[in-house]
């Protein structure tokens, strides 16, 4: 049995040595957080699509470590590591980098190669192909290279690393061979295309489509909360055309670690062919508005009930950047209690998944105490199992964001 190596055990790379681990191969994850590390080791797991008894009952498979040394025996090797964006919007490949020069120093011939991490089409050929390569090995000849993105929605039950296809861009067919093998040990249906940078691009395409959607309903819930139309019930009425719409719903905003980032990954590398990808801004620039746009609403929901946003005391339901998951990393919620605590607010939280807020110095508080004890409530990310109807019933004043109350009617209730 294959052993596969993995660089970054985070959202997306644990999940991956617990499937391989499951087909019964031999797994050695690196990550330079030792904190990771050791909690592999001792069979807690910090990825809520990995439960801790799976990695205590694989314990004897998983090997958790901060060397590099480690992967020269494996079969295949996976890069998992972020490739977030810089303060000036530009895709930052230091992490990327870093693990490329690490993984060539002790990189053997005829191993697989593959990169999961978003980027920009041209960097697995340009840059992670140089670099290893100074290992003195040939890609395509001596190793193989594949590009094959990560695409399990965090927290989603109905689609899984199992049963969603699997892109697949090889730098030679005989590298997505290699690659499509050891992919069909974890998913049912393996999609080749024909070069890393149309798998590279595949990726970049799915985001955007998003991102451009969702800011198209989020610029149309400006429009509408301005007009006075209720644009849940628009958005809900459009749906039940069978043909020729796609549901999207407005928000307070996008996070996570692609759909924020992903979309100027492309905008930028485009710059280098003289072409302005337009829709891309403009949805950027929608959707960063949106917080703003949201802030905004609490300060007219406080003055119609007589109160200034200074001193109010504001409670936030839901601080992760999706129902259902801890991650925080670009969640609107962290922008929103930014920009209300700017203003004066006393900010406190409830959420089952993220029990501390370090930056802010708050922890999350009892639902029933927080919402009666409150000016405000300001529903942010809707998880499940929190009783919405009775959050209605409490408060004083309750600011939906996520249209969860729409079939609620009631004086106190202003929604998004």
């Amino acid at each position: 049995m294959a052993t596969v190596g993995i660089i970054g055990a985070g959202y997306v790379g644990l999940p991956l040595a617990v499937a391989f681990a499951e087909e019964g191969c031999e797994v050695v994850a690196v990550d330079v957080d030792s904190r990771k590390v050791d909690a592999i080791v001792a069979g807690d797991s910090y990825v809520e699509d990995v439960p801790s008894e799976a990695l205590r009952r694989l314990s004897v498979r998983i090997h958790a470590t901060t060397r590099y040394a480690r992967l020269a025996k494996a079969d295949a090797v996976l890069i998992c590591v972020p490739t977030p964006l810089s303060p000036n919007r530009e895709p930052d490949l230091g992490p990327l980098m870093e693990a490329t020069r690490a993984l060539a120093e002790v990189l053997q011939a005829d191993q697989l190669v593959v990169l999961e991490s978003t980027t920009y089409p041209g960097t697995t050929r340009e840059r992670v192909a140089p670099l290893l390569e100074e290992a003195g090995l040939a890609a395509g000849r001596d190793f193989h290279l594949v590009f094959s993105p990560e695409r399990v929605d965090p927290g989603r039950t109905d689609f899984t690393l199992r049963n969603t296809p699997k892109v697949i861009g090889g730098l030679t067919p005989a590298c997505a061979e290699r690659a499509e093998a050891l992919y069909s040990m974890v998913c049912d249906r393996i999609v080749q295309v024909s070069s890393p940078e149309a798998a590279e691009l595949t990726k970049l395409l799915e985001n955007i489509f998003r991102s451009v959607n969702i800011a198209l309903v989020n610029e149309l819930a400006m429009l509408t909360d301005r007009m006075g139309i209720d644009v849940w019930e628009v958005v809900e009425a459009a749906a039940t055309k069978p043909y020729g719409f796609m549901r999207f719903e407005p928000g307070p905003g996008m996070g996570g670690h692609c759909l924020p980032v992903d979309p100027f990954y492309l905008s930028w590398r485009a710059r280098e062919f003289d072409i302005a990808t337009e829709f891309i801004e403009l949805a950027g620039k929608v959707n960063q508005q949106m917080p703003y746009h949201c802030v905004a609403k609490v300060q007219r929901a406080l003055n119609q009930v007589g109160l200034s946003v200074k001193g109010a005391r504001v409670a936030v339901l839901g601080v992760g950047y999706k129902p259902g998951v801890s991650d925080l990393r670009e969640s609107p919620a962290l922008k929103i209690m930014t920009l209300l605590g700017e203003l004066g607010a006393q900010l406190r939280y409830h959420d089952p998944h993220v029990p501390e807020l370090a930056d802010f110095g708050l922890s999350s508080e009892p639902l029933e105490e927080l919402v009666t004890d409150s000016d405000l409530v300001l529903i942010v990310t809707a998880h499940p199992g929190v009783d919405y109807d009775l959050v209605a019933k409490r408060a004083r004043l309750l600011l939906d964001l996520r249209g969860v109350t729409r079939s609620i009617a009631a004086a106190n209730v202003v929604r998004l």
